[in-house]
């Protein structure tokens, strides 16, 4: 595991050396942020202000549900989970998950209607995404999306504790949709992919600056410097 985080550490700097990365620094440590989930999956969440009531979304479920279970056995909330890609739909069918774990067949965008998803190129893979993928452009699927506050809008909602999402290239549009649209969320976890070809840095570099401008400190960084936890400064 040493040896692991050390070739992390080695690429990352290499990586920031030669402008295909950013230093992403936590603002503060929380004395209540503690991981759920697996070392694959897994999140850090603040805890202090989480119950059986709290709301949490969850974009992009793919075959590892282990944060959205980790979190109903400890609080016993329920969990909305969206994800539109054929194989995790099918994959969260086969499981034997919680009735508090919602599977919701759909994923969210900046706006309502459908998109054009881009599977992997590698077919053991499963994330699909809305940034084109020119070599898997005729295996490409339409899903139907909704904004953020369409679905709050039609699960009866008024706020939103956890929001996470790991979906492919669209968290930019939709922090910027979230933030416009006056939503916030006790606590935003978002997977940046500023790897991905035409995207680029300083797309992470202003959704970063976004999401702490609307009143979060990022608490919690991957070693993987992609997966960010983000509170609000009242929480």
């Amino acid at each position: 595991m040493a040896m692991i985080k050390y070739l992390r550490r080695a690429k990352l700097l290499y990586n920031v050396a030669i402008g295909k990365e950013i230093f992403i620094c936590v603002d503060c440590i929380h004395k209540d942020a503690n991981r759920f989930g697996s070392s694959y999956g897994g999140w850090d969440v603040v805890t202090n202000n989480l119950n059986c009531d709290s709301v949490v979304y969850s974009f992009g479920v793919g075959e590892d549900a282990s944060f959205e279970v980790d979190l109903i056995k400890k609080f016993g909330m329920e969990i909305h989970a969206f994800d539109p890609t054929p194989r995790s739909i099918a994959w969260v069918k086969g499981q034997r998950l919680s009735p508090r774990f919602i599977m919701h067949e759909y994923g969210i965008a900046a706006f309502d209607g459908r998109v054009t998803f881009f599977p992997p190129e590698n077919p053991q893979h499963i994330s699909h995404t809305m940034v084109e993928r020119p070599a898997t452009k005729n295996k490409a699927i339409e899903v139907g999306v909704k904004r953020v506050s369409t679905i709050m809008n039609e699960l009866n909602h008024n706020n939103v504790d956890i929001l996470k999402m790991d979906v492919e290239g669209a968290e930019y549009d939709v922090i910027d949709d979230i933030i416009s649209s006056g939503i916030r969320p006790s606590q935003i976890l978002v997977e940046f992919h500023h790897r991905f070809p035409g995207i680029g840095i300083e797309k992470t570099k202003n959704a970063i600056f976004s999401i702490r401008n609307a009143g979060y400190r990022l608490f919690s960084v991957s070693s993987t410097n992609q997966e960010c936890s983000f509170v609000k400064l009242d929480e």
